[in-house]
């Protein structure tokens, strides 16, 4: 059952539209439909759900599906009407939905994982679903004859996959914050390279095939934009959560992202503007501006007959400084900090005020925030989490969408 909150959009912010509510446990996914008033859910209490708007504005379920395992992720191909879901056994479960949304029939079960399925996508063009587990693999297997045509190992639990279907290149994120890009074929893979840089476990990635950028989200409460097309190893970090990074979206039209983390936090990011990379920390064994030495430089210690000092590093320049050297704080957005971070004297002296304005626009969906979904042509967006509860948003303020919300009664 749905309640229906607001019929149009009041002001440039997410405006919540229907609640769904009835799960007995955690939703992992909610998917809007394309060109309907629905969203399909999978979630922990092992129920597959097609919801359908109805006359009286409430979503109700059009099919309401069992299956044996708790369902964990799902991938939804619209045109083909066929559904993936990957389950906490390992187990992957087609089925294809009617053409009313009333029924659906299961097409084929797929022996992937031996651990719970983490992400999985369905490449029409390929005819493969590609999916990654806790049992720290990544599988691909064909869908015409359910059989495994290659599987890659990971040291870490694989959290979250992208999958480039032109190219067949997989992206998979892991608990231990590396993400590998591997080359599939049938039978065969390759490795790529393996991107470092977020100190947390990777819970999100979004792949832009357009202007081939990655995006990845992270238990750091960071993400990164990895310019994969741009071949000269380019990494733009953003610092706007406070909470584990755990759904992100990139509009390729609006050139905006939207970021969600576990405190309900979202967050619009303004991509279509100068943004500079954050410098790398630098390495010393002393303050880089007084030279004080550091509580590791035992030499220098006794030499001056000084105590040792804890090491901090300036966000803007990357230099390595004391805490004397380094007691303001700024925010920079044009690095991608939107929250104060700690900066040397210097750097803070030579930030204007303009250079603080913000990059990103915060908002709150109030609710644990575990999975989101976009439809841009219509500015909608769904948002679930453990708190059983399926929030749909009209986005069209946020997002500069010129387009009408589309969600009319059936």
């Amino acid at each position: 059952m749905a309640a229906e909150i607001h019929s149009r959009p009041q002001s440039s912010r997410p405006v919540l539209l229907n609640k769904i509510e009835g799960h007995q446990d955690a939703v992992n996914a909610a998917v809007l439909i394309p060109k309907e008033d629905g969203v399909i859910t999978v979630s922990e209490d092992r129920t597959i759900r097609v919801w359908l708007k109805r006359d009286s504005g409430q979503y109700w379920p059009s099919i309401f599906h069992t299956v044996s395992s708790p369902c964990s992720c799902m991938s939804y191909h619209h045109d083909s009407r066929r559904i993936f879901i990957g389950q906490d056994n390992g187990a992957i479960v087609e089925f294809l939905i009617s053409e009313d949304f009333n029924k659906m029939n299961h097409v084929k079960t797929y022996p992937a994982h031996q651990g719970r399925v983490s992400a999985l996508l369905f490449s029409l063009v390929n005819e493969w679903v590609v999916s990654c587990s806790h049992d720290k693999s990544v599988s691909w297997m064909c869908t015409q004859t359910g059989a495994m045509l290659g599987r890659h190992a990971f040291s870490a639990w694989a959290s979250c996959l992208q999958f480039d279907h032109d190219t067949q290149h997989a992206f998979v994120g892991d608990y231990s914050g590396q993400i590998t890009l591997l080359k599939l074929e049938t039978q065969t893979y390759s490795t790529v390279t393996i991107l470092k840089g977020h100190e947390g476990s990777v819970a999100s990635l979004w792949w832009d095939p357009v202007q081939r950028l990655l995006f990845s989200g992270a238990s750091d409460h960071s993400i990164i934009m990895w310019d994969i097309g741009g071949r000269k190893g380019r990494t733009l970090l953003l610092q706007g959560h406070h909470e584990k990074v755990q759904a992100v979206r990139y509009l390729q039209l609006t050139r905006q992202l939207i970021s969600c983390s576990a405190d309900g936090a979202i967050t619009v990011w303004n991509m279509d503007t100068r943004r500079e990379e954050a410098p790398q920390w630098l390495d010393s064994d002393s303050c880089q501006r007084c030279e004080q030495p550091f509580f590791w430089n035992l030499k220098q210690m006794w030499d001056t007959k000084t105590m040792g000092l804890r090491q901090h590093h300036c966000r803007k320049c990357g230099q390595a400084v004391c805490g004397k050297c380094s007691c303001k704080r700024s925010s920079l957005p044009i690095m991608g900090f939107e929250f104060q971070v700690r900066m040397c004297d210097s750097c803070h002296s030579s930030i204007k005020d303009e250079d603080r304005t913000a990059l990103a626009t915060f908002h709150e969906g109030k609710h644990n925030i575990a999975f989101m979904d976009m439809d841009p042509s219509r500015g909608l967006m769904t948002t679930c989490g453990s708190d059983r509860v399926v929030k749909i948003w009209d986005m069209t303020q946020v997002i500069g969408c010129s387009i009408a919300t589309g969600f009319s009664p059936r």
